[in-house]
């Protein structure tokens, strides 16, 4: 065990691993606008280098927050001066990730030992790409594996596809990880891959869905922003493409799309971890999404899975109106969100994501909705915010079994209602 820890330490000293010693996450609740203004005026404050896990927006709303260990006792005294009530959600950062990694290593020999993919660990890209290849041979009457592009450092961006057959047939689009440091989402793109390619013929819904219907699905939605949380900073979200005239990195490709780009929710300033990019579409990943959606043509669902907040939300972010589909939407939700509570008793709060979090422009959902494709849904996976995005493996098949129940909930009505 010894030997194990002492190897993980100096693996990731080998990797330029950063550290996160005596970070502390806070978890901030706000009474009313005024402090919900103080807060926002703290995010502001580049110097303090927080990484708010999840925004203010109104006191109804927790505020999570990463705060660097030399600036733990000034936003303490900050908080403090204004009465503004908060608890530690994460005592050190490091322990979590430490425990990650070990995890990791223990699993990598067990899965060395027993030649299988081990579905509830993490895993690097490269060993997602070869379960991919593997889904692909081992299912290969049903499962394609298509390059769809390469992101900003040339990697390809894949994608499998579910189909018995026929062309162009009505289809449904999953996808996860476009912020990578959400690791449940990629291992649960994984899970979801292995069970639709093994239910077929096995289970009667999902053949009858796949009958009618193909699937594309994409796993890693950042491949570059993956790797980067394995192998520099586990707490990456963005790209990792160059920004002129900035030393910052990266653009935040959920803020990127062409729907409402640039409005409120995203930012202009390159260092920010929203940054919405200097133009809709400017980063490669999401461009290769955007094309091969336009090119195909009959997508009748777009389903995007992200964490943490257990929340399942429809359009609009870049905007507080409903949506023309607002009452379908919304019930369907519904019953999504009663499948997955059936399983582990896990909660989804659902609605827009105007009213459910807060105001975000640029957004995928709102683009694939306004683009027509109506059943459009973002998954925020487990949980609420005691791990956060270290959401312990132990927890992806159960987040992976519970949001897999949401989504056939979706995916059988948007079969029974295409013709």
């Amino acid at each position: 065990m010894k030997l194990i820890l002492i190897f993980s330490a100096l693996f990731g000293a080998s990797l330029c691993l950063e550290t996160f010693v005596g970070h502390q996450v806070l978890r901030i609740t706000t009474r009313d606008e005024e402090e919900v203004k103080k807060l926002q005026l703290l995010e502001s404050l580049e110097h303090l280098e927080l990484d708010f896990w999840i925004n203010p927006s109104s006191p109804a709303l927790p505020v999570d927050v990463r705060i660097p260990a030399g600036n733990v006792q000034a936003v303490k005294a900050f908080l403090e001066s204004y009465g503004i009530e908060y608890s530690i959600l994460i005592e050190d950062l490091q322990d979590l990730l430490d425990e990650e990694k070990q995890d990791m290593v223990n699993s990598q020999q067990k899965e060395r030992s027993s030649s299988s993919f081990d579905f509830g660990t993490y895993h690097t890209l490269d060993s997602i790409y070869a379960e991919l290849d593997d889904l692909a041979a081992q299912y290969n009457y049903l499962v394609t594996k298509l390059q769809i592009g390469q992101s900003y450092e040339k990697r390809p961006m894949y994608v499998l596809k579910f189909s018995t057959g026929g062309s162009n047939r009505p289809a449904i689009w999953l996808d996860a990880g476009i912020h990578s440091r959400e690791w449940v989402t990629q291992a649960s793109a994984v899970w979801i891959a292995d069970k639709l390619a093994s239910s077929y013929g096995n289970d009667l819904s999902i053949t009858s869905l796949l009958n009618k219907m193909d699937i594309f699905l994409l796993p890693v939605a950042n491949p570059d922003g993956y790797v980067y949380t394995h192998t520099t900073n586990r707490m990456w979200r963005k790209t990792r493409s160059k920004n002129p005239g900035s030393v910052c990195v990266g653009v935040d490709p959920n803020r990127n799309w062409d729907a409402g780009f640039g409005g409120p929710g995203a930012s202009s300033n390159p260092c920010s971890d929203s940054y919405h990019g200097p133009s809709a579409n400017s980063e490669v990943e999401v461009k290769s999404v955007v094309d091969f959606i336009k090119n195909h043509g009959n997508f009748q669902a777009f389903l995007t899975l992200h964490s943490y907040s257990q929340l399942l939300m429809y359009p609009y972010g870049y905007k507080c109106t409903r949506p023309a589909d607002y009452a379908e939407l919304d019930s369907l939700g519904r019953m999504a969100a009663s499948s997955i509570r059936s399983l582990h008793g896990t909660t989804f709060k659902v609605g827009s994501i105007c009213t459910v979090i807060y105001q975000a422009s640029g957004g995928s959902i709102d683009w694939s909705y306004d683009n027509g494709i109506k059943y459009s849904y973002a998954f925020e996976l487990r949980d609420t915010g005691r791990y956060g995005f270290l959401l312990p493996a132990n927890q992806i098949i159960p987040a992976a079994e519970e949001s897999w129940l949401g989504l056939m909930k979706i995916m059988e009505h948007v079969r029974d209602s295409t013709s």
